[in-house]
Order: C-alpha cells, then structure tokens, then sequence
C-alpha cells in the first residue's frame, strides 16, 4: 500500500478529470424532473448554464437559469468561438459557453447538460472523450402528450407544436450511449445513476491511476 502523503491512494483518488453528462428528449418525457433530482444527490455535479437569445419567463434568474442576451450579442460570441455548441429552437439561439464548462471537468467537477440532439452531435465533435449522452424517451406518445397538457406550462398551440417536432428528436436515440425509457420515475433515476457511476470510473477519466500503476511496479 502506498504511504502516507501527496502520493497516497486517498490523495491520487481524488484527481478526476470531470465528466459532461448530456440529457436529450422530447418536450414532456421528464428530463428537466431525472435531472433536478441528479443534481441534488451529487455536490460535485453543477448544471451547464446556456446563454439564450429568448426573453426570461416569469422566475427565471440571469446567470442562473440562463445567460440572457441580444442577438447582436450572440453573434459576436459565436463569431468568438466561445460556445461549444449552439443551436437554434422555436425562432430563439442557445449555446453553451466554453470558459466554465472546462474549468470545471478541470477541477474534477461533472457538467450535467440540457440540450437537444444538435448540440449533442456538436459536444460530440468539440468534446467527444469527455462526454456520456444519454437520450431520455417516454413510455408512448399518448403519455409525452398527456404530460405536456398536465404541467399547464404551454398553450394548446404550442403543445401541439411540441409534438409534432416529437418524433424528429426521437428519431436520433441511436446516437446516444445509453436510452432511458422514463415509465416509472424510480426506476429510470436508478439507471441514471448507474450510468453516471460506470461512466466515472472509466480508466480515461482517472488520472490517479497512472501515478498509483507506477507506484505499484516500483514497490511503493
């Protein structure tokens, strides 16, 4: 066992390289629900803030729930390359900021990420070694409807839209690494998890393992 110290494994262990955890899904299939809960079990675990070109809704808090900036704005970042990916949906533009994304995989902290399939085809690109995708779908289409009209978030227009574009998100499910069918809320948070956990200990994402593998062959 390795002695006491810098280069102890207790020491070596905590040296993780953070992991970006995306969640995609139609509109209603619970995502924004299996992601609260996520975040609220893992301290080390903070949410990916987008900047956005849409207007705040009612409680939103700026820098929080979203960066909220012009169009002029946006462009200027982009032309920038400050976001690692970005998209635009329903007539607004989002993107996620580079800067505090990788200071924080850097300090070992996971980014948990709400995007779409467009911006996880364009993580994938921009951070592939980092990233686990993870593609949440609902029990049929009748649930995801009855689920939209319930949370009373939309109007009936909408919804209606929120459908229809439905079945082109599902249509990209083979491009993730892992599909969670959301039937009972306990049961997918449980997979959620398990997927995290495996994902963490992948020999990539461990940086301590290296020094600790030297260690071993030397004798220390």
């Amino acid at each position: 066992m390795l002695n006491n110290g810098s280069n102890s494994l207790h020491g070596l262990k905590r040296k993780r390289r953070g992991l970006m955890v995306v969640l995609s899904s139609p509109s209603g299939a619970g995502k924004s629900t299996l992601t609260r809960k996520l975040l609220t079990e893992n301290s080390n675990m903070t949410m990916s803030v987008s900047a956005t070109t849409r207007r705040a809704r009612s409680g939103e808090q700026d820098g929080v729930d979203y960066y909220f900036v012009g169009k002029t704005e946006f462009s200027k970042m982009l032309d920038n390359e400050e976001f690692l990916e970005h998209a635009k949906v329903f007539d607004n533009y989002y993107g996620t900021p580079r800067a505090p994304v990788e200071a924080a995989l850097a300090d070992g902290k996971d980014v948990v990420f709400d995007i779409d399939w467009q911006g996880a085809q364009q993580l994938t690109q921009a951070a592939g070694d980092d990233l686990v995708k993870i593609f949440i779908l609902p029990p049929s289409k009748r649930e995801l409807e009855t689920r939209l009209q319930t949370r009373a978030q939309d109007s009936a227009n909408v919804i209606a839209r929120r459908m229809a574009k439905s079945e082109a998100e599902i249509s990209h499910w083979a491009e993730y690494d892992y599909i969670i069918v959301n039937d009972d809320l306990e049961t997918a948070m449980t997979e959620l998890r398990t997927i995290v956990t495996a994902e963490r200990l992948k020999r990539r994402r461990q940086l301590w393992l290296g020094p600790f593998v030297k260690g071993l062959i030397e004798g220390r």
